[in-house]
C-alpha cells in the first residue's frame, strides 16, 4: 500500500451540483477532526498523498502542515492539495510547499462568470487567476484545474472562453468532467436548460490536445510527466488507505469505508468492511477508463491469464461501431467509446 487519501469534509458553502460529503464547520470542529485524523495516520511510507474534499484549504496553513508532518511520505512522493480559489491567497503557500505539498488542484469549472453563478461558484474567474499566480509564487509548479462540461446554458462559444483561460493559465493538468445531476443535490428535480454535452466533450478534448495536453483517462489530460500518480493508482486497481468521513480504502483485496458522518468519525468510529475487491471484472472496468485500456501483458502479469475470449469477442463487435480498438496490446475504448463507457464496459466485462 503506497497511497493515502484524506477526506476533508469542510466547505464554506455547498455547490448545487455536488454530492461529495461536506458541510460547514467551526474552528473547534476542525480541530477535533484533525486530532482524530492524526490518531489514525500510520507510520507506513506513502508514494502519493491526496487531500480531497470538501475543501481541504478550509483547514488553513497550520493544520495542513500538521498533516504532512504526521504522514510519512517518500522523498519523491506526489502530495496533492485540493484548494478553493478564494482560500488560496490566504494560505502560506511557500510554507506548504516546504512542508511537502507539491501539487495543487483548483476548481475552475468555468471561466464564464454567468456559468459560474449557475454552478454556485463564489467569485469570478479572475479569482482563479489570482489563486494560480499565488500558487506559482509559492513554488508550486504542478497545478491542475477542474473544468465542467454540459453546464446549464453552456455553448461551444462559452467553452472556448474557458479553454482559452486554461491556455493562458499555463497549468500542467486538466480534469474535464461532464456534469452529472446527482439525486441528493439541489440540481436534482430542477428543469435545467442542459446543453448536448457530446460535442462539448469532443471540443474540449481536441482543444486541450492542441494546447499540449495528452488525454490519459476519460476526463483527465496532462502535459508529459504530469499525470496524477495518485489517481492512476485507483484506475490501476492498486491498494490505498482512505481516512476521514466518507473515505474508502482498498487493502489486501478488501474494501472498507468510513460512514458519511463527521461526528461519528470524531467520536472514534471505525472503517466498515465493504466486500472483496480487485477481481478481474473490477480491474478491467477501472483499466478501461484509461486511454491505454486493458493491456494483455498487465492482465497476464496480475491474474496469470490473458484477456478472456468473451471480452475479445465483445470488443470486436464494439469495434465495428468505432467504440473500441482491439490489437495485440489489448482492448481500449475510443474517444467515442468513452462517451458510452458504462454500457460498453457491461458488454466487455459482463459486470
Amino acid at each position: 500500500m503506497s497511497a493515502i487519501y484524506i477526506h476533508v469534509p469542510f466547505c464554506a458553502k455547498k455547490c448545487p451540483y455536488c454530492d461529495f460529503y461536506s458541510l460547514p464547520a467551526t474552528e473547534k470542529t476542525k480541530d477535533k477532526y484533525l486530532a482524530r485524523l492524526l490518531e489514525l495516520i500510520p507510520a507506513t511510507p506513502f508514494d502519493t498523498v491526496y487531500l480531497g474534499g470538501g475543501t481541504p484549504s478550509q483547514l488553513g496553513t497550520k493544520r495542513l502542515l500538521e498533516i504532512t508532518n504526521a504522514v510519512n511520505f517518500t522523498a519523491t512522493a506526489e502530495v496533492t492539495l485540493e484548494c478553493n480559489p478564494s482560500d488560496t491567497p490566504n494560505l502560506d503557500l511557500a510554507a506548504l510547499r516546504r512542508g511537502g505539498y507539491n501539487r495543487a488542484s483548483l476548481g475552475l469549472q468555468s471561466a464564464v462568470d454567468r456559468e459560474r453563478k449557475i454552478l454556485g461558484r463564489s467569485g469570478k474567474a479572475s479569482e482563479v487567476s489570482l489563486a494560480i499566480s499565488c500558487l506559482k509564487e509559492g513554488g508550486f509548479d504542478n497545478i491542475s484545474l477542474d473544468i465542467m462540461l454540459g453546464i446549464p446554458e453552456q455553448s461551444a462559444e462559452s467553452l472556448v472562453e474557458t479553454l482559452e483561460f486554461v491556455r493562458k493559465a499555463e497549468v500542467q493538468h486538466v480534469s474535464a468532467y461532464m456534469l452529472k445531476i446527482e439525486e441528493n443535490t439541489p440540481f436534482h428535480g430542477q428543469n435545467l436548460p442542459l446543453p448536448n454535452d457530446v460535442p462539448l466533450y469532443f471540443q474540449a478534448c481536441e482543444q486541450l490536445e492542441k494546447q499540449g495536453f495528452r488525454q490519459y483517462e476519460i476526463s483527465n489530460f496532462a502535459r508529459k510527466g504530469y499525470e496524477s500518480r495518485h489517481n492512476l493508482g485507483y484506475w490501476q486497481c492498486e491498494e490505498y488507505l482512505g481516512l476521514g468521513p466518507a473515505a474508502h480504502s482498498f487493502i489486501e483485496s478488501k474494501r472498507y469505508y468510513f460512514p458519511r458522518d463527521l461526528s461519528g468519525f470524531i467520536d472514534g468510529n471505525h472503517m466498515i468492511f465493504d466486500g472483496d475487491g480487485g477481481d478481474f471484472e473490477e480491474y478491467a472496468i477501472l483499466a478501461l477508463r484509461l486511454t491505454e485500456g486493458l493491456r494483455e501483458d498487465k492482465v497476464r502479469r496480475r491474474f496469470g491469464h490473458g484477456i478472456p475470449a468473451k471480452t475479445h469477442q465483445a470488443a470486436l463487435r464494439l469495434a465495428q461501431h468505432s467504440l473500441v480498438i482491439v490489437d495485440d496490446e489489448g482492448v481500449r475504448l475510443t474517444r467515442r467509446g468513452f462517451l458510452v463507457s458504462n454500457s460498453a464496459m457491461v458488454d466487455l466485462v459482463g459486470a
